[in-house]
């Protein structure tokens, strides 16, 4: 995606947008919850229509914006009944293209349709993790999943992790790969523009004190002395985490290596 194309000025429309509250990692009892959140700039919440719920009605690409909550660029889309809406752009959409959600859409960037009705080998992204539910993974810029089998009422899709897995094939998702593929090259610069985005530093284990870390104490500069933990005293490298009996295990097909 040309970065010529994106809209970085221009205000969103109104009728798409919300507040968006800021916690700063707060719970609602006012602890921290979630370390090195911060203070950040104001930013209106994008709707996005990760969903596609207007379905076999024909859209326009309008505009291509820069949301400030994602590092994907957004395309505004008008459909022929006159209604606006924001989806994630796929690399390689332009502005005045069509696209259409529905079971019979053609195999097409930017269109969207049951992994049922998708061939083999097909880069797709925004997928659904239950019928109805919407988009949920693969959607950070530049990722895409791969179509790589089917078998009875499951379609087996490998994501960017390198995990394959199982979807029902009733689940939608969009053609293409997420728009902004550059993103993970970008140099955020400075410590400032850290703390603007939101995200307060990270203190190492080593150069606290022993009473905020296991790893603080000990005259002048000394390593961890230990198995590294976390904050808490629990494993901080290597302990398997994931659980032994969660109901999505049974879908996987193959680990991420």
């Amino acid at each position: 995606m040309d970065n010529e194309l994106v809209d970085k000025k221009t205000k969103p429309i109104k009728g798409l947008i919300k507040i968006l509250k800021k916690h700063s990692g707060r719970d609602s009892t006012g602890s921290i919850s979630v370390r090195h959140q911060g203070k950040r700039q104001k930013r209106y919440y994008r709707i996005i229509d990760f969903k596609r719920e207007k379905r076999d009605i024909e859209a326009e690409v309008v505009k291509i914006e820069k949301d400030p909550n994602r590092n994907a660029y957004i395309a505004l889309i008008k459909y022929t009944d006159g209604q606006l809406s924001y989806i994630l752009l796929p690399l390689g959409l332009k502005i005045k293209d069509k696209i259409i959600a529905g079971e019979k859409a053609e195999i097409k960037v930017g269109n969207a349709l049951p992994l049922k009705n998708i061939p083999l080998g097909i880069q797709v992204h925004n997928i659904e993790l239950n019928p109805g539910s919407g988009g949920q993974i693969v959607r950070g810029a530049g990722t895409y999943a791969t179509v790589i089998a089917k078998e009875e009422s499951y379609v087996h899709l490998k994501l960017p992790s390198g995990e394959v897995r199982k979807f029902l094939d009733r689940c939608y998702a969009t053609i293409g790969q997420v728009s902004n593929v550059s993103h993970k090259e970008e140099k955020i610069g400075k410590a400032g523009r850290k703390i603007l985005m939101g995200i307060r530093p990270t203190v190492r284990g080593t150069a606290q004190n022993p009473r905020s870390h296991p790893h603080g104490g000990g005259e002048g500069r000394s390593g961890e002395g230990m198995h590294p933990k976390t904050p808490w005293g629990k494993p901080a490298r290597g302990k398997k985490t994931r659980k032994k009996n969660k109901w999505s295990n049974e879908l996987i097909v193959k680990k991420r290596s």
